[in-house]
This record gives C-alpha cells, structure tokens and sequence, in this order.
C-alpha cells in the first residue's frame, strides 16, 4: 500500500520501521524533521507537509494528544485531502474529539478510523501492538494488511469511531489503577520490613500474572523509574480524559481521581518525565512525610 504517516514519535516511529518491513511505500511527516531522518534511511520518504502525508491509499495517524491532533488536522488539511482516503488516526484522544474528527471527515468524503493501541515503545518495536479498531468496516478492511504489520490482532469494536478511543481510556485507567495499588501494597510491606520482591515472587505466580504486575511491580521494587516507557505526564493525561468520558456520561470514577492526584504529586515533585511507575516513590513520599492521601483530596 501507499501510505503516509504522521507523528513520528517512539511509537510512531517503530510502527513506520515495521510498516516498510512488510513492503509497504511510506510517506512520513513529523514536525521535528529530524525524527523522521533514520526512517528515511531505512526506505520512507520525507515529505514537508502533513498534506503530501494525507495522500495515497491512506494516512495513519500517531500524535501526542488532542492539541497536537487539532492542530495538525485542521479544517483546511481536511478539506484538501482526496475524497474517499482513509485516516487511521492511532493516538489516544478524548471522545469529545473523536466524534468531532469523525464528523469533519464524514462532511467532506473522507473515511475515518479510530485505531488506538495497547502497548508501549518496546512492543510497537516489536510489532506486537494489540489494536483496537472502529469505524465503517469497509474502511478498516482496507487499511488491515498495514495494521497486521505494526500488530499482533487487530479488534474490531464497531462502527463508531469513539467506541475505540472509550476502550483505551478504559484500559489506561485499569493500568493506572493496577500501579497505584502496587504503589501502595509496596509502601504497606515496607512498613512492615517486607520485600517488595518476595512479594511479587508470590502473587505474579499465582493470581497477578502477567505484564502489568510483574513489569511494573519489578520497576517500582527496584525504584527503577528511568528510562520511561511510558512518562508519567501522559499516564496523567489518560486519566483526566477518562474521567472526561465518564464526567459526560455521569459515571462515578472514585478510583480514577484517586489516581489522578497520585499523578499530579509526581508531577508535582518533577517527576512527569519519569515512568508510570514513580507511583510507587509517591506512595513511600507519603508514607515518609505522614501524608493521609484521602486528607489531600478532601482540602483540595
């Protein structure tokens, strides 16, 4: 296929190297134009425009966050684009945007796909993102043979964009959740002169296998909060556009704000470039400084 992509950040850029190993033409946009250099290396093609992206069989899509979505597809790129082009727009993005973008491109001919991803840099390296997509089928059954490429299984969640963006903010905020909790456990067994380790030794063996907990349980025993796979500042901004989502629907997220000022004291401390899992170090802050964390949230 020829595509363009647009957003060449870590995971960006890992999805654009697999896409061109599966054969596929690739035109590439990103604002900081070196990013886009060793790709270029590697057979994509540098373009100085979002606009000669937004061409060809389809343009993906892998910005930071709703500002940096709006403002590179504005109303103007949209109305240039070639009627009937498929955008698959793979960045996490509030609901209120996505059925603002999906209507801007139903208004002016286009297809959209929403196609946010479950995984962080090394897995997008890897190519074993798990995807989950939604728009008009037609729409995704085209651009399927380059998500196979960047992913391990594509799911279908259905016709509304937004649907997809709903299911990654979901899944964010059970992550988020599961960290605060190992935070917090680390600072119980702490307390108590128990190691971290030894208790993740027990229960990822038996009823918390998996990713989550051994990866993110392992980083906050050894303290370990650099490099970021994924930094703080944007597990924050997951968070609050959760509650966002829950906020227009009147859906009770008590768990949800609990992380959020978790996150917001790391932030707080100068720790919004470090990993997700520098929630541990903030429950031990508090155990530190004598800090009840419902106290905080109740003046705040």
């Amino acid at each position: 296929m020829d595509i363009g992509f647009i957003g060449l950040g870590e995971m960006g850029a890992a999805m654009v190297a697999n896409i061109l190993k599966a054969g596929h033409s690739v035109r590439v946009w990103n604002r900081t134009r070196e990013r886009a250099l060793p790709l270029a290396e590697a057979g994509a093609r540098i373009v100085e425009t979002p606009a000669e992206a937004m061409t060809g069989d389809a343009v993906f899509s892998m910005l930071a966050d709703d500002a940096a979505v709006t403002e590179v597809f504005d109303a103007a790129l949209i109305e240039r684009a070639p009627r009937g082009l498929v955008h698959v727009n793979m960045a996490t993005i509030s609901v209120a945007l996505a059925q603002n973008v999906a209507r801007m491109h139903e208004e002016r001919g286009l297809h959209y796909v929403a196609a946010p991803v479950l995984g962080r840099p090394d897995v997008a390296a890897a190519g074993k993102l798990t995807i989950m997509a939604a728009g008009a089928a037609e729409a995704v059954d085209r651009v399927q043979p380059v998500l196979d490429a960047v992913g391990q299984k594509t799911w279908r969640i259905g016709s509304l964009p937004q649907q997809a963006n709903v299911m990654k903010l979901a899944a964010n905020f059970m992550l988020a959740s599961a960290v605060e909790a190992l935070g917090e456990a680390s600072a119980l067994l702490g307390g108590h002169g128990v190691s971290m380790q030894d208790f993740l030794d027990v229960v990822t063996s038996g009823p918390f296998p998996g990713p989550v907990y051994q990866g993110y349980g392992r980083m906050i025993a050894e303290q370990r909060y650099e490099p970021a796979l994924f930094k703080a500042r944007l597990g924050l901004k997951d968070v609050r556009l959760a509650l966002a989502a829950a906020d227009a629907t009147s859906t009770p997220l008590p768990m949800a704000s609990v992380v959020r000022d978790s996150l917001m004291e790391a932030i707080a401390h100068g720790d919004g470039e470090r990993d997700f899992a520098v929630l541990g170090k903030v429950a031990a802050r508090r155990v530190a400084q004598g800090v009840d964390p419902g106290e905080c949230r109740r003046s705040r």
